[in-house]
């Protein structure tokens, strides 16, 4: 199951918010056992908007997730550019005013429908809206090709509501049957040149989908190398995930005694 994402927002370029949709999404997916092949992250503009979404679609992800420009603003553009990568006219939905009118209800606020408030209920022709009862722009699902294409919102508590009830289902049953099991070391006197060799030749070893093995260098105390040490073993089966962990952690273990470290 690959997913790709697509961040849209002059802010998520200028240093003024932290991208923590991407972040957040790629952890649901891979806990789930998808694949995140590519975050691309473009500013609010419609040219930028569908050239990514037409990049995107070329590589045929089985998911296309985008967060961001669903508002009610002048530079809330995301809708109009999928709909013009699609070839596709953006039109007043009669399901996304009602739904856009029953989020203000839900929340109590006696907001009149003006022209501004309805641009969140124009979206793709052939599109499905999605109820936002956290917020008030609908997000949006349609179709191209063997890719799904969901629209969510750049408010995170938002996008993650969508996400989970709409989105995450179809990731886990694309995926199907998912195990991981998952452990670190912190290990003093190993640097990840020194371990490194010792490293690639477990990862050669399996399929690139059954493990991920990682070092991360958490710098120097007193003079002394200090690194993490991530090992994630994936697969179908609890029994063959957790004997392959063991087994490479026996791997490491030994070789950062050979090494003369220690973990900590």
């Amino acid at each position: 199951m690959i997913i790709e994402i697509l961040c849209v927002g002059n802010e998520l370029l200028s240093g003024i918010t932290l991208n923590s949709n991407a972040h957040w999404l790629a952890g649901q997916v891979a806990s789930a056992g998808g694949i995140v092949k590519r975050v691309t992250v473009v500013r609010d503009d419609l040219g930028e908007i569908s050239d990514a979404v037409k990049e995107i679609l070329a590589r045929n992800p089985d998911i296309l997730v985008t967060t961001g420009g669903l508002g009610a603003t002048y530079d809330d553009l995301t809708l109009e550019g999928v709909a013009m990568a699609l070839g596709k006219k953006i039109v007043l939905d009669e399901r996304a005013v009602q739904m856009l009118t029953k989020s203000y209800a839900v929340r109590k606020l006696d907001y009149e429908l003006t022209e501004a408030r309805l641009k969140m209920a124009k979206i793709p022709e052939g599109s499905t809206p999605i109820q936002n009862l956290l917020g008030s722009a609908p997000a949006v699902f349609l179709q191209a090709g063997g890719t799904k294409i969901f629209c969510l919102q750049g408010v995170p508590t938002e996008m993650k509501a969508i996400f989970e009830k709409h989105v995450m289902p179809l990731v886990k049953k694309g995926v199907g049957r998912f195990v991981a099991q998952e452990v670190n070391y912190n290990v003093m006197g190993v640097t990840e040149a020194m371990i490194a060799p010792a490293l690639a030749r477990i990862v050669e070893s399996y399929p690139r989908e059954d493990i991920y093995l990682k070092t991360h260098p958490r710098g120097y105390r007193k003079k002394t190398p200090q690194t993490r040490i991530q090992l994630i073993s994936r697969g179908k089966d609890k029994k063959e995930v957790k004997k392959r962990l063991d087994a490479i952690a026996k791997t490491i273990e030994n070789e950062i005694a050979r090494l003369g470290g220690r973990v900590c």
